[in-house]
């Protein structure tokens, strides 16, 4: 099967210039790197070098289908379209202005331009001194997510499965990087109501290493007296839960035996 047809399965087959593009990669790719030695069959070369292809021309890619045609698994197939991707020295990029004429929210452009400067600051803060000179935030999921925060806070409808599928990330990646940001941003994309000193965030800073299977989520959390006070409120609550069943129950024996006492003194009167 060729690059025509494998196009035409995952609905490339009027983009013509996304498949010349696509054949163009393939030579390189042959020529430069050694698919074999990475895990990567033929089938899942061509089809990568379609995404690859597609993204570069801004053109959407049906990421579910081409892993269903490459016969891998989601993991397996983004780690070596990553692995490929960087073998023949594509880099995938994401324009804050094209993203807002595409999804008609050009007003974004200054609020994610700011939100993701804001947050490289402070992620960069909350890194060991010893990281932050690598720090890499050119990743286009960085791109994608900021912009898809910001829509979502000024309640303007994008498509999060587009947005993914142009950032050639995973979900899961999407899902990881949104909540990072959400927790050191919260003044951009409005999701919390105190603001969060970034050096006691637990980061995920596994979201700046190279490849995503080596990415491993961690909960972002904060630590406060928040949760002593809650532990204190609940504790209160059940002690006076268990004082009000005491005397509930207090109240029904007395009634009781009030009732039993009563019946036995009719009882001799007769």
């Amino acid at each position: 099967m060729d690059l025509s047809e494998y196009a035409r399965k995952i609905g490339l087959s009027e983009s013509k210039q996304v498949v010349r593009k696509a054949a163009e990669l393939r030579r390189v790719s042959d020529l430069q790197f050694d698919s074999s030695s990475a895990g990567i069959g033929e089938i899942c070369k061509s089809i990568i070098c379609l995404e690859i292809a597609a993204n570069m021309m801004q053109v959407i890619f049906d990421r579910q289908t081409a892993i269903r045609l490459s016969g891998m698994s989601e993991k397996a197939y983004i780690r070596s379209f990553n692995v490929m991707q960087n073998g023949i020295g594509i880099k995938n990029k994401l324009d804050i202005r094209e993203l807002a004429i595409q999804f008609g929210c050009v007003r974004l452009i200054p609020l994610v331009q700011k939100g993701l400067s804001l947050y490289k600051e402070r992620f960069i803060a909350s890194l060991p001194p010893s990281r932050r000179a690598s720090a890499d935030f050119t990743r286009p999921v960085f791109t994608a997510t900021g912009f898809y925060l910001c829509a979502k806070k000024h309640k303007l409808k994008v498509d999060k499965n587009k947005l993914i599928e142009l950032s050639g990330t995973s979900e899961d990646e999407f899902s990881s990087v949104s909540t990072s940001m959400k927790d050191l941003c919260h003044d951009v994309f409005g999701v919390s109501k105190e603001k969060k000193d970034p050096k006691s965030v637990k980061v995920n800073r596994d979201l700046l290493d190279a490849l995503p299977e080596k990415r491993q989520a961690e909960d972002v959390g904060y630590s406060s007296d928040e949760g002593k006070d809650l532990s204190a409120y609940k504790k209160r609550k059940l002690e006076e839960n268990h004082k009000y069943e005491e005397w509930k129950s207090t109240v029904v024996e007395s009634n009781k035996q009030s009732k039993d006492k009563g019946n036995s003194n009719s009882f001799t009167n007769k």
